[in-house]
């Protein structure tokens, strides 16, 4: 009997954007539990040399196994700040040698040539220009120190802190009074004055797009960055009459933006006022029902501190009659259970990391970090959302469709591992895809099929996946998995797919969609951060159904035919897949989350970079 050819293929590990047999493919969770599928991620990362090209460096010899090789996923970078220069000014006025020769000896702009300020690009090329029409006033100074204009914005730039920044990224030196030199003095005032100038520019800039470039913080953030016109910027400050006004006037106005603005005022006011010690409870306390433990009294005293009126009008003589014992009687996990159930959490009377969080919350300087971080990852966003759209916040594990600027619909969300992140990013819904196949990211393929194929070629043929090469289908039996192969895996639709149902797509360069799923008891668990990356819909049909336009029973039937069909949605809608560890709910409230990949932290740090680079150099 003739045997079936093998297929070696030998260059399959270069560079490749492609993540499977179709754009947008998603992944597993385990080979070993390949219902629990979620995306791949980019194979943009260099993966190691293929066979070719280990033999052009002395390496493998053609027929020997590859040893196995992984894909790796976006990394997280030491955060470098935008350059800055030398700002420049011409000692010969822009505009001829009339205006030149007005420039007398009782002018302190004749040292305007002689400054040392240094700021990013934009803000210099932009203070530049202004100055070098010597036609223009002075916008900050006069002839005998500060004018009025320049002490308000001394004190509005102050104030920056209120919208999220940071008030030392801001800060100018005034001239000192004491300098008896005439020459001397002019020089620290045109200091001054440009010194001011570069500071307010680079105010405008941050509270429209950022004071970080948010791609410089990882791979996994994926933002086109806002262009801002600087350019007018001086000519109206020094034509506006409350300065402090225009400054403010260029923050972001989003409903969302100000409630973490209040939020903000509102925890700084409360810090100050603080009266009441929160109520601490013992790292990695897991109290069950039926158990004793000794921290149930702080328990119970931090359910009388955090918990509604209503649960504590529901459980009063429960509390009333509680001791302070020990002991976990179902009285009191009934009123935890009510807790939880008011907090959005699994209501099973477990005393766990989630419900004590929920319990003794985060202090109030953990909540204002959080609202740093979340106002500026704001300004990274459209400045305004839209009136219809698809929100979908990585750390709440929570998906919202808003229409006609409402919420209409959320609803729970599985999101990737802290190993196989979500990316933070924004595009357009454009299909919905019925009884969906599950094409095989390669990075799968590599990572975790791989290794079990290499010990059993038919591994794939026994789960029901198909298996292509070239465009022909082929057993994962015939291929010979001892070479890497660029080969083409796939689910086909059915009860046992991935995917599920439905997969909603926007396409991207992340292999990111939203889904089905088969493995519903995930959306029980209060920490779901447990996919390649990919975005598991607790209600697909709903989210289908509003994206389309549609009813659930329409989806339903698409559903029924058991056909593969792509639609197009009616009319594209924006999709924000974001990570916000502080947001504000549909009452305005703003919730508090963790931050589930540290991404917080990393924002953080490129915030001190930011300030140590501003800062004045000696």
């Amino acid at each position: 009997m003739t045997r079936t050819p093998t297929f070696v293929v030998t260059a399959f590990l270069a560079a490749t954007t492609a993540l499977g047999a179709m754009p947008g493919e998603a992944s597993a969770t385990t080979l070993l539990d390949l219902l629990r599928g979620g995306p791949g991620r980019s194979t943009r990362e260099q993966a190691k040399p293929n066979l070719l090209e280990q033999q052009a460096l002395g390496g493998l010899e053609m027929g020997d196994p590859e040893p196995l090789p992984k894909v790796s996923g976006p990394r997280y970078y030491t955060y470098k700040p935008e350059a800055q220069r030398a700002i420049r000014i011409s000692p010969v006025a822009a505009t001829g040698t009339e205006a030149a020769a007005s420039v007398d000896v009782q002018d302190p702009r004749r040292f305007l040539s002689e400054v040392n300020v240094r700021a990013t690009e934009d803000v210099a090329k932009t203070i530049e220009a202004y100055y070098a029409d010597r036609t223009k006033p002075l916008i900050w100074v006069e002839a005998t120190g500060l004018s009025e204009r320049g002490r308000q914005m001394i004190a509005a730039l102050a104030d920056a802190g209120a919208a999220g920044l940071a008030p030392e990224d801001y800060a100018v030196a005034v001239p000192s009074d004491t300098v008896t030199d005439p020459d001397q003095r002019q020089r620290d005032l045109m200091g001054f004055e440009i010194g001011l100038s570069a500071k307010v520019v680079t105010y405008v800039q941050d509270t429209v797009r950022g004071r970080i470039d948010p791609n410089k913080i990882s791979g996994y953030h994926d933002f086109k960055r806002k262009g801002v016109n600087l350019a007018p910027v001086l000519d109206m400050l020094r034509k506006s009459p409350d300065v402090a006004a225009y400054l403010r006037n260029r923050d972001p106005k989003s409903p969302q933006f100000v409630a973490l603005r209040n939020e903000l005022a509102r925890l700084r006011a409360e810090d100050a006022q603080a009266s009441v010690e929160p109520i601490t409870i013992a790292p990695g306390t897991l109290l069950k029902p039926g158990q004793s433990n000794p921290e149930l009294s702080r328990i119970v005293g931090a359910v009388k501190q955090v918990a509604s009126e209503a649960v504590l009008t529901q459980h009063a003589a429960t509390l009333a009659s509680y001791t302070g014992t020990p002991d976990y009687t179902p009285e009191l996990v009934s009123l935890v259970e009510t807790f939880q159930k008011e907090k959005g959490l699994k209501a099973d009377g477990v005393v766990g990391p989630a419900t004590i969080r929920a319990m003794t919350g985060h202090s109030n300087a953990e909540k204002i970090a959080k609202l740093q971080v979340a106002m500026e990852a704001v300004r990274w966003l459209p400045s305004d959302l839209g009136q219809r759209y698809v929100f979908i916040n990585q750390p709440a594990f929570q998906a919202y469709y808003i229409n006609d600027g409402k919420e209409q619909l959320s609803m729970r969300v599985v999101v990737g591992s802290k190993s196989n992140q979500t990316y933070f990013f924004q595009d357009q819904i454009e299909t919905v895809e019925f009884n969906p196949y599950w094409g095989v990211p390669q990075s799968i393929i590599i990572n975790e099929m791989l290794p079990k194929l290499r010990a059993d070629p038919s591994y794939l043929d026994r789960l029901g996946y198909e298996v292509s090469y070239g465009g022909r289908k082929v057993a994962s039996s015939q291929v010979d998995w001892n070479t890497t192969h660029s080969v083409d895996v796939r689910q086909p639709p059915g009860g046992d797919n991935a995917l599920g149902e439905l997969k909603i797509l926007f396409p991207n360069d992340h292999a990111i969609y939203m889904h089905d799923t088969p493995s519903k008891s995930f959306f029980n668990r209060d920490m779901r951060a447990l996919s390649h990356g990919c975005v598991r819909l607790a209600q697909p049909r709903v989210m289908a159904a509003a994206v389309m336009g549609t009813t659930v029973e329409e989806i339903g039937k698409q559903i029924s035919s058991g056909q593969n069909r792509a639609v197009q949605v009616p009319q594209k809608i924006p999709v924000y897949v974001s990570y916000f560890t502080a947001w504000p709910n549909k009452d305005g409230v703003v919730e508090y989350f963790d931050d589930v990949y540290g991404r917080d932290d990393y924002t953080g740090k490129a915030f001190k970079a930011t300030t140590d680079a501003r800062a004045p150099r000696a």
